[in-house]
């Protein structure tokens, strides 16, 4: 996997503006140190998250979310909106190794996060062929892009991952349970509907929550990287610091 040294972090229910200052921070924390850091999270709120260069003025509006009770947040990362609700979100830091394609390093994170999902029984494969459109078209689980893990055809995991000044961040969703057609009614303008997403409940067979998937994939780095260790929550928050404004801002969230 990338980088030799692993370190696990739950962060557990945070805000959306809170989540993304972390991955950020994250990001710095790879280029200082070298580590690599898998973290594993969720929300304090249903939060519709929008992918950094993605047309948001027209399709969504702040007091039609706030009314629902919906909050939003803007990615580090690319992709499409995506609601975070019923699902597990996940995220690895790292530095780029020198030989390290995107392909490459988008390729062994995935093969991490299948033998997780298939260690707690959820039949996941890679998608072979990418059927995604361009940002603003269609929610993230509309259809697969290629890599994406999916079952029975359907998108599962929705990732993305984003480079800058030596460092990655790859981070995603993991669905417990399909919510995602809730975005064509937070919407203030017509969306391309999705077709249904898998569940990890589905693909399993059976109830799954928050404890088991994160018990999984730290166990998969475990393997994949002995020594993997706990990283302190309270020295992660401090590289989340240079980064909390810029996520609680309006005008990065909702920007064109």
């Amino acid at each position: 996997m990338i980088g030799p040294i692993w370190r696990l972090l739950d962060s557990g229910a945070l805000d959306g503006a809170e989540q993304m200052a972390l991955d950020s921070g994250l990001m710095d924390r790879a280029r200082q140190t070298g580590e690599t850091v898998l973290r594993v999270y969720r929300w304090t709120r249903p939060t519709l998250s929008f992918g950094r260069h993605e047309t948001v003025v027209g399709h969504f509006d702040r007091v039609r979310l706030a009314a629902a009770g919906v909050d939003a947040v803007r990615r580090p990362t690319g992709g499409r909106v995506l609601l975070h609700d019923r699902e597990v979100t996940y995220s690895v830091t790292a530095q780029i190794a020198d030989d390290e394609s995107l392909r490459m390093s988008y390729a062994r994170i995935n093969a991490l996060l299948i033998t997780a999902l298939r260690a707690i029984g959820a039949r996941v494969e890679p998608a072979a062929t990418s059927l995604a459109r361009r940002p603003g078209g269609a929610p993230c689980f509309a259809e697969p892009a290629a890599g994406e893990l999916v079952f029975d055809g359907r998108k599962l995991v929705g990732s993305a991952q984003g480079r800058d000044r030596g460092a990655l961040l790859q981070h995603g969703s993991i669905l417990l349970s399909d919510d995602q057609a809730r975005i064509l009614a937070l919407a203030s303008s017509p969306l391309v509907p999705p077709a249904p997403a898998a569940t990890l409940c589905e693909a399993a067979g059976t109830e799954l929550g928050y404890a088991q998937v994160r018990d999984a994939l730290f166990a998969a780095a475990a393997a994949a990287a002995p020594g993997a260790s706990p990283i302190d929550p309270v020295e992660a928050a401090r590289f989340a610091e240079t980064h909390r404004a810029r996520y609680s801002s309006i005008e990065w969230t909702w920007r064109a």
